[in-house]
């Protein structure tokens, strides 16, 4: 990125920032020069990251609203915020526990949804700012086993565009980025044996998926590249999209 599409001076919220996809978007915007606070469930926030750590569970409403009005009132402003922390629960529609729709519902929409409503008046007031959500390519295509992970995801999709609508005329962008299979511990939970990654990037015919044309997984740096874009100037008349990055799992649907 040239200097132009640097951070400098801006405040960057990023969820889910202690592993996967999360840690690489916090790294890469706070190495553009932003102020980075990162979210997680889990984790010391005093942990040595050069960024401001906060723990905090987003599917609770209450804990979200109170955290997000501490941060303002501290001084703590936001100019982007990144909804990347997400959970995955594997099994058929017939197969799927109470719990675990439950929760990938909490986690995957309800979390970014109560980030959003804290928020949106703040973006609203200053005019300005952009939203980026990281979902799945398994919004685009049904998944064998994905029951609970697709619906949440395609319900992610569709709310964080409905944003971008209602926000528009503040100037405000909203995008989302849906990655494929990447190289995280979620990816590798997944592996029932060493050729995990093979098997992913080959396909399964009986499960009626594709493989990765491009041959290779993506890294988590590859999916913060796209967020930070989107967020950047570079993307300034972007806003309503919804960016695969998935190596052509989907054929680009």
């Amino acid at each position: 990125m040239s200097a132009a599409d640097r951070f400098d001076g801006q405040n960057v919220w990023v969820t889910g920032a202690s592993q996967g996809i999360g840690l690489a978007v916090a790294r890469r915007f706070h190495a553009l020069g932003a102020t980075v606070t990162g979210f997680d469930r889990t984790g010391d926030p005093a942990a040595e990251v050069p960024w401001q750590r906060v723990t905090l569970d987003i599917s609770d409403a209450a804990a979200v609203a109170d955290t997000c009005t501490a941060l303002l009132a501290a001084g703590t402003g936001v100019d982007v915020l990144a909804n990347v922390a997400g959970i995955l629960r594997m099994g058929a529609v017939d197969d799927t526990a109470d719990a675990d729709w439950r929760d990938s519902f909490a986690v995957n929409v309800s979390g970014p949804f109560h980030l959003m409503r804290a928020l949106i008046p703040q973006f609203k007031a200053r005019r300005r700012g952009c939203i980026v959500t990281v979902s799945s390519n398994a919004a685009h295509v049904p998944r064998v086993g994905m029951a609970a992970y697709g619906a949440s995801k395609a319900a992610l999709t569709s709310l964080c565009l409905t944003a971008g609508l209602e926000l528009a005329e503040y100037g405000v962008r909203c995008n989302v980025v849906s990655p494929g299979s990447t190289d995280t511990p979620m990816q590798r939970g997944m592996w029932s044996g060493p050729d995990g990654a093979a098997g992913t990037i080959a396909g399964n015919p009986s499960a009626y998926k594709l493989g990765i044309p491009l041959k290779k997984l993506a890294t988590p740096e590859d999916i913060a590249a796209a967020v930070v874009f989107l967020a950047s100037p570079a993307a300034g008349h972007i806003t309503l999209a919804d960016m695969l990055v998935d190596g052509g799992a989907t054929l680009g649907r």
